[in-house]
């Protein structure tokens, strides 16, 4: 009877045993587990303050560039209506042909017309065309009330009779300028040989 019971008792003990070193395992895993939670929502926020900082610098360096094009345009620039603009014949000889647009300050502070202007042939049938940049640097080009400032427009002359353009107007709009004046085509300027897109602008430079 005694045997049994001890039987008995070692049995409840073993499983007992069994029974802890179950719920211990859990336990342990259950720490694993919320530690690795835990690293990970570490990496998560690192990685999110990381972006943000690139982010950041992007800004930055947006603002930088801004203001880099600010100090080298030397100052405000010139508003059309601000500016006196008109087209004359400077053709060099009967092949070259050249027009000079030039610009004159009648405001009251000094300005920059750093830059090309934008310039459009209109033609007799009514249609306008750009003309396109030359090969040329813009120069720092400021303005006092009063200076004036030039920009160039050249081409061949065709000598044929045969062009493909009649001029009638030029559409003239100042460096970094959204308006737009009218000029007529200068009296005496040359035949444009083959279309306007063949005229080049030249960016603006001070009259000395």
């Amino acid at each position: 009877m005694k045997k049994t019971r001890l039987t008995a008792l070692a049995a409840v003990t073993v499983a007992a045993a069994l029974s802890l070193t179950a719920c211990g395992g859990e336990d342990s895993g259950s720490g694993t587990s919320s530690k690795d939670s835990s690293a990970s929502s570490s990496s998560s926020n690192s990685s999110s303050s990381a972006s943000s900082k690139g982010g950041s610098g992007e800004d930055i360096k947006a603002e930088a560039a801004g203001s880099a094009t600010k100090a080298g345009a030397r100052g405000t620039f010139c508003k059309t209506a601000d500016l006196a603009i008109d087209a004359q014949d400077a053709a060099p000889d009967e092949k070259t042909g050249r027009i000079d647009i030039t610009m004159v300050n009648r405001g009251s502070k000094t300005c920059s017309a750093t830059g090309f202007p934008g310039v459009d042939i209109k033609d007799a049938d009514g249609t306008s065309s750009s003309t396109r940049r030359g090969q040329a640097q813009p120069r720092v080009t400021t303005l006092k009330p009063g200076q004036a400032a030039v920009a160039n427009l050249a081409y061949d002359i065709d000598t044929s009779g045969e062009s493909m353009s009649d001029p009638t107007h030029l559409l003239v709009t100042p460096p970094n300028e959204t308006h737009t004046v009218t000029l007529k085509w200068p009296a005496g300027a040359g035949a444009i040989k083959g279309i306007a897109a063949d005229v080049q602008v030249y960016p603006t430079h001070n009259v000395n």
